[in-house]
């Protein structure tokens, strides 16, 4: 059978290699590499189908090191012994591991000396972002380097590459401009994916002329890098929450259509519920209490109409007004509450031991509850209010908070109680 187009082109030497060029351009530490004649263990992550195995490989073969090609996921002991076995006879080797991310334990303590001790040089490849994801005692072995999605120039060049190379389409076919422009959005990035497009439309041009409208055929869809469990999908998570933040409705909702191609309602559920409590917050409370409701509806009726309720929600989410007072009050508590370890007040105990009744917390004493100090001495003056927000809601909670703080506050019940009477 014919090899895909995708796999005819992958290039050879770093002159092939489209994009990149923070890498492998003039100043680029690949190219500072090849014309040292020297290499690292390296981890190249970034999105599928940009050219990070192929880098590997190219790498490889302008040095002329021996290589082996191994995946962390369907790879084995048996095969890791096999090739620690040629860098034994090799005296180095460099081993090109896909998936390198999923590398389980009992492959890491195998690879790791061999990583040391330069018997190993690591070339890996990851979708996933390293610094979560790949383990802390590889990753300190190796050089962190990012390959960034192709821009729609690059794409072009490489179509423009792909009909005319022999291997490619070989200047049989010509292609229109609209063509070109539509395999480029919807690629997003993905060389690979443009080429497969590519070779299944020239497959169906009649008269070898590839038309928008045949590419349509098979772009129905743009290539979504957010599916799995793929950094894209939460970057598009993170996209989504900021534009809800920014109050930019038509982005916001762009964005839940790509998330809404992954069918995960549940992701997205979690999300806005967030969203709500940590963006909206005290701005506007009964739009906090809806989130659950319209969350609850779409999970019932799921996608593809699951869109309609998170949608409307969404767009109630981004006019509302904003408000992280709740929220950074509660992060800026968790953090004293990390630093400071106080003993909670003995009155303020369930059981509390050594206290006279007249100094124990009263259930009864409903006119003293205000008065009572409930915070550890060491904090007692504590502030996580600086200030509110001006929207009508929080302007009442602030007048109550000032109150309240004008009260004298104490932690000798026995005398609050008898100056209550």
């Amino acid at each position: 059978m014919k090899e895909p187009l995708a796999f005819r082109l992958r290039p050879k030497t770093l002159e092939d290699i489209i994009g990149q060029k923070h890498l492998v351009g003039e100043h680029g530490i690949i190219r500072r590499c090849i014309e040292e004649k020297t290499i690292f263990s390296l981890i190249f992550f970034g999105p599928p189908g940009i050219g990070k195995t192929t880098l590997s490989k190219v790498i490889a073969q302008e040095l002329g090191r021996p290589y082996k090609m191994f995946n962390a996921v369907t790879g084995n002991k048996k095969d890791l012994d096999a090739i620690f076995f040629q860098a034994k006879m090799e005296g180095s080797l460099l081993l090109i591991c896909d998936e390198v991310h999923r590398l389980n334990k009992d492959k890491q303590d195998l690879l790791l000396p061999h990583i040391e001790d330069g018997s190993i040089i690591l070339l890996g490849a990851t979708t996933a972002n390293p610094y979560h994801s790949i383990n802390p005692a590889i990753r300190s072995r190796c050089h962190l380097l990012e390959l960034l999605p192709l821009s729609r120039e690059d794409m072009a060049e490489a179509i423009a590459k792909a009909m005319k190379a022999p291997e490619g389409l070989n200047n049989e076919y010509t292609i229109e401009d609209g063509a070109v422009r539509r395999i480029c959005d919807t690629a997003n990035g993905d060389i690979r994916y443009a080429l497969n497009i590519l070779e299944i439309s020239a497959l169906y041009a009649e008269d070898k002329v590839i038309t928008e409208a045949i590419v349509d055929q098979y772009t129905k869809v743009a290539n979504n890098r957010s599916f799995g469990d793929d950094d894209g999908h939460y970057d598009l998570v993170s996209a989504l929450q900021k534009s809800i933040r920014g109050s930019d409705v038509n982005a916001a909702l762009y964005y839940l259509g790509l998330l809404a191609q992954s069918g995960d309602v549940k992701g997205i559920v979690r999300r806005l519920l967030v969203i709500a409590y940590e963006d909206i917050g005290l701005a506007n409370p009964a739009l906090c209490a809806r989130t659950l409701p319209a969350c609850q509806t779409a999970e019932e009726v799921g996608f593809p109409e699951a869109i309609i309720p998170l949608g409307v929600h969404i767009i109630d989410l981004c006019l509302s007004a904003k408000s992280r007072t709740g929220v950074d009050a509660v992060h800026k508590a968790q953090s004293i509450a990390e630093e400071y370890a106080c003993d909670i007040p003995k009155y303020l105990r369930l059981t509390p031991v050594g206290l006279k009744n007249e100094e124990k917390y009263s259930y009864e004493r409903y006119d003293c509850f205000h008065k009572i100090q409930y915070l550890p001495d060491p904090l007692k003056d504590l502030d996580l209010f600086p200030s509110f927000n001006n929207n009508r809601y929080e302007q009442q909670l602030k007048q109550i908070y000032e109150e309240l703080k004008k009260t004298k506050r104490t932690s000798d019940l026995k005398n609050l109680y008898k100056q209550g009477k």
